[in-house]
């Protein structure tokens, strides 16, 4: 066998390493030059241009931007969605650098604009004058032509490295999203299915089929790698009749996406979504009559429910044997109730940390379960009043940094909540402001006119956009049970 030519030091990197570390220089270099343009964006928000800060923040991002386009010669910043790419690289979006992202979106969004290029000939002057006229541009009204007259400009201004684009012909949005849409229904209703089926099995003695469990937590990932907002918006089925199957699915779904806030890769995001899915797997040996009883529990039955935590561990261990159950599944069904003080159930009988899957899974459970009818919680508490008493009561037990990122991922207002207005609308919301700093302004589907009659499917509005004169057309005035108006929440999101 001929050895190759060189020294053992002159191998060339293949085209696939190549790639690997061009794509690894744009998430690092790429996450830094939004970092810092978010500091330029707040620093010129707050004081004068001749401020040090502001100078500061000019400063560091001229030279950022070089660094980047020493390397790459020509930058492209493009939205799709809820993700930023950087020369094609999708940036990896986390806790810390979740408020610098979203704030970014947000600005670039409200400036019409789809993508951002820069070369080689910007200088610290260009970026100056381009980042002052869009936070200019991103306070004004919105109207069609705002990011034509943004580009006049900075044309008007001497900025000639530096170009905006609109985004993907809307019209292809629009088919791209309902086709989301279509997908994660389609997600939704298998993984009840699934869920149904392998619960029933176990109840009934017989074999579970793990491996279509194993490719509904698949499709539940990759749906929310994809289209996160579809498929959380599902969620507010909460099926009355079904609520054992659609409540471990809604936690799988809440999970998968907290655990992506997180920042977990995506094989940690399958093992984290089998465990969700499988956490209550123990009430399956909880005998129904105790299980759907209404009113309050008697000593022996909280006692036997108490036991679904251990009984699920046992039930899993027997599931090995027909398909790759991960123990960390396990560790969940034993830990997702014992709080992380250990003063729930089991009782622990010496110290230990709980996992960071049952931190994530006891939150999400501890959020469907109270915002969900049932045969003994008729009446269920509204979102933001869960997240408010899953935030500031202790004795709740949660992880306050997971209960923290949970609020970030759905907001104040978590997706389906029903709101009254100040313009005496009814609506629902339908998704979380990205920007941290309009957490109460949430984009929110009108289902009244003002005189109360019912409209399908009604207009989406953002709440922090602004009038002509710089007034917030609308406000929350509080949350509302949506069944008082006769509104059917899951209507609007199936």
């Amino acid at each position: 066998m001929t050895a190759p030519a060189g020294g053992a030091g002159s191998k060339r990197p293949s085209m696939m390493e190549t790639v690997q570390t061009t794509d690894g220089f744009l998430r690092h270099a790429g996450r830094d030059f939004l970092i810092v343009l978010y500091t330029a964006f707040r620093s010129l928000k707050l004081y004068p241009i001749e401020n040090t800060q502001v100078q500061k923040a000019l400063d560091d991002l001229a030279a950022t931007t070089k660094q980047l386009l020493d390397v790459e010669r020509e930058l492209e910043i493009r939205l799709q969605g809820e993700f930023i790419f950087v020369n094609s690289t999708r940036l990896r979006l986390d806790l810390d650098n979740y408020a610098s992202f979203s704030h970014i979106l947000n600005v670039f969004q409200q400036c019409g604009i789809g993508a951002v290029r820069l070369d080689e000939g910007v200088d610290r002057r260009q970026l100056q004058v381009f980042v002052s006229l869009l936070l200019a541009y991103a306070a004004k009204e919105a109207n069609p032509n705002k990011l034509f007259e943004l580009s006049q400009k900075l044309s008007d201004g001497g900025v000639a490295h530096v170009s905006v684009e609109p985004p993907l012909e809307a019209e292809e949005d629009v088919e791209e999203e309902e086709r989301l849409k279509e997908a994660a229904k389609r997600t939704y209703a298998r993984s009840v299915a699934v869920t149904k089926e392998v619960i029933n099995s176990i109840r009934m003695g017989r074999t579970a089929n793990v491996k279509k469990v194993k490719r509904a937590v698949q499709a539940i990932v990759d749906q929310v790698l994809n289209n996160e907002s579809s498929l959380v918006g599902l969620t507010t089925l909460r099926d009355y009749d079904e609520y054992t199957f659609t409540h471990s699915v809604n936690v799988c779904i809440f999970s998968v996406a907290l655990g992506r806030k997180l920042g977990l890769t995506k094989l940690q995001l399958y093992d984290l979504g089998m465990a969700a899915l499988f956490h209550d797997v123990g009430k399956s040996r909880v005998p129904l009559e105790v299980l759907n009883k209404e009113g309050g529990l008697t000593e022996e039955e909280w006692r036997i429910m108490q036991a679904h935590p251990w009984l699920g561990v046992l039930t899993l261990f027997g599931l090995r044997g027909y398909g790759e159950i991960p123990y960390r599944g396990m560790v969940v069904a034993y830990e997702h109730h014992m709080k992380i003080d250990l003063t729930g159930y089991p009782k622990s009988i010496r110290t230990r940390l709980l996992s960071i899957y049952s931190k994530v899974i006891a939150v999400a459970d501890g959020f469907d379960a109270a915002t969900s009818r049932r045969v003994y919680q008729t009446v269920p508490i509204q979102p933001d009043q869960v997240l408010k008493e899953m935030w500031e009561n202790p004795r709740r037990g949660y992880d306050p940094v997971v209960v923290k990122a949970f609020i970030n991922l759905i907001g104040i207002y978590p997706v389906g909540t029903c709101v009254i207005l100040d313009t005496y609308e009814v609506a629902l919301v339908h998704n979380a402001n990205p920007d941290v700093a309009h957490v109460h302004r949430p984009v929110v589907r009108l289902v009244t006119t003002p005189d109360g009659a019912l409209l399908h499917p009604g207009t989406v509005v953002d709440l922090s956009q602004k009038d002509a004169n710089g007034n917030f057309p609308r406000t929350i005035v509080k949350a509302t049970d949506p069944v008082k108006y006769g509104i059917n929440v899951s209507d609007y999101f199936v």
